[in-house]
């Protein structure tokens, strides 16, 4: 099982899909539960990932499955490529842990057809851990844009009253930068043929080995880091987050933020940095700040908020700043924090959406005026509520403090002192919003009528959030259990990319023409 361990884990929510077809669509309880006991099982399928303690002494790709798929000669060779390493293995298991969540939020917020919002909910999770561990760029570039379809329909049939204008937002800002990278892809694949490299496909670790030419780096390197930056997002090309956030249904906005967003994270890591490395020492001040200025831009619209939902979704912009920093710190210390913290927003503000969820059931409003005085007929709720807040800010013992402050001493050791300085002040910000929110939802006297006949959380609730108080501290507390299965592929990819010649290897003129200079 374990030669095939990978491609059962991607390919089994699409089977379920499948199955899913034959249901009869007016059993929404039946869609409902088999759905879930899908999402069940692929995570029990990727459990053993977790305990396999050959991460923690090899940082290289595990569970390799290699086979040969489309051919056509040397013009064009693409082949199924797939493995895990310390840096894609927890983004894996955050998503076969987070699925199951999600859609045990569906259970009274999608009522109308939810056979087709089940249907996409497994095809999206065949598509997110597929782009996770693909090894084949081709392969790669499929997974990313399969993606895309789920998520558009879910926003655009099951969001808000705007939702076809955050979906096709959401569409058209990723599908333009996608086809950036395709030809980005293309071009890199064309030059390693052309200039007799051996490579296998477009295999990724072969491309790592490539030389390419400094200048032709520079476009490249573009291409790929514009895609993802739409993806983080990075500022300014956030404008489509917050519109896809308030729009989307809960699930839909659980699996956005928790998964999705870190696709652009974890294509930084992955390839743009790997691959073009003379590039990356260029771009990488311009990049640091744009991270820094996501920061404090994120933080100051967030505090400006009188919608939840959109106050979560600025917050997530500002997190995810800090991933950023830390990635482009280029020591252990910034890209350990910028890995943890991909994880920690996975848990922090998937739970904030969902709580934000469990009012709106409530309520059907998510402006913080319509609030108040909550924790007075929610005690339970506003417990949880008050744990992933200070979860989000950064307290230390939560989660949300190891990954930013390993982050924030990455940048200043690596001689961005003034990017970490400033970016500190970010933590300052996102207590005064998140505190600041939850003072004027949950605290004061109830004068809102409507708000005297709430409800406490229901047993499926509490069950629902259990998880992700547990991991809140566990990261929180103990993060070596992750750490420790991270270090070697993360030791590994920096020795890679610091070891790269910053030398021109050629004139870029020569390069291209040898290139697409026909026989």
């Amino acid at each position: 099982m374990a030669d095939y361990l990978l491609s059962l884990m991607t390919f089994f929510p699409l089977l379920g899909m499948l199955i899913l077809l034959f249901i009869p669509r007016d059993n929404d309880g039946l869609l409902k539960s088999f759905t879930l006991a899908v999402t069940l099982i692929t995570f029990l399928i990727s459990l053993p990932l977790a305990f396999d303690d050959v991460f923690t002494v090899s940082g290289g790709m595990h569970y390799r499955e290699f086979y040969e798929w489309i051919s056509l000669g040397s013009f064009f060779t693409m082949n199924y490529n797939v493995g895990v390493d310390g840096i894609s293995l927890w983004l894996v298991l955050l998503t076969t842990f987070i699925m199951p969540i999600a859609t045990l939020s569906t259970w009274k917020a999608v009522e109308k057809n939810v056979k087709g919002f089940m249907a996409l909910m497994l095809l999206l999770e065949t598509a997110l851990i597929g782009a996770f561990i693909s090894l084949d760029l081709f392969l790669f570039y499929i997974f990313w844009e399969l993606m895309l379809i789920p998520m558009y329909f879910m926003i655009g049939i099951w969001g808000g009253k705007n939702r076809i204008y955050a979906a096709v937002k959401f569409f058209i800002y990723t599908a333009v930068g996608s086809l950036l990278m395709l030809v980005a892809i293309i071009f890199v694949y064309y030059y390693a043929v052309k200039t007799g490299a051996p490579i296998e496909g477009f295999g990724v670790q072969e491309f790592y080995r490539l030389s390419i030419p400094a200048e032709a780096q520079h476009w490249l390197f573009l291409a790929f880091a514009l895609s993802f930056a739409i993806k983080v997002p990075m500022f300014p090309l956030h404008t489509w987050l917050p519109d896809a956030h308030t729009e989307a249904p809960t699930a839909g906005s659980v699996i956005l933020a928790a998964i999705m967003l870190k696709m652009g994270t974890y294509g930084y890591v992955r390839f743009a940095m790997p691959l073009f490395p003379e590039a990356l020492q260029t771009y990488l001040p311009y990049l640091a700040l744009l991270s820094v200025v996501g920061i404090i831009y994120g933080s100051l619209v967030a505090m400006m908020q009188d919608d939840v939902k959109k106050l979560v979704a600025y917050s997530s912009v500002a997190h995810l700043g800090f991933v950023m920093l830390g990635i482009f710190a280029l020591n252990m210390q910034g890209m350990a924090g910028g890995m943890i913290q991909m994880v920690n927003h996975g848990v922090s503000t998937g739970a904030l959406f969902l709580i934000v969820g469990f009012i709106y059931e409530r309520r059907h409003t998510r402006q913080i005026s319509e609030f108040g005085g909550l924790a007075h007929k929610m005690p339970i709720f506003a417990t949880i509520f008050l744990i992933i807040t200070l979860s989000s800010i950064g307290l230390p013992g939560t989660n949300g403090f190891v990954g930013e402050f390993l982050a924030l001493v990455g940048a200043f050791e690596s001689g961005l002192r003034w990017y970490a300085v400033v970016a500190t002040t970010g933590v300052i910000f996102a207590a005064v919003y998140m505190l600041w929110m939850y003072q004027r939802v949950m605290f004061g006297k109830i004068t809102n009528p409507e708000n005297e006949k709430l409800k406490d959380l229901s047993a499926r609730e509490i069950i629902l959030m259990l998880p992700l108080l547990l991991f809140v501290f566990w990261i929180g507390v103990y993060p070596n259990t992750f750490f420790e299965k991270m270090n070697p592929a993360m030791e590994q990819l920096l020795n890679q990319v610091k070891s790269k010649q910053v030398a021109v290897v050629e004139p870029i003129q020569p390069a291209l023409t040898r290139t697409f200079d026909s026989k």
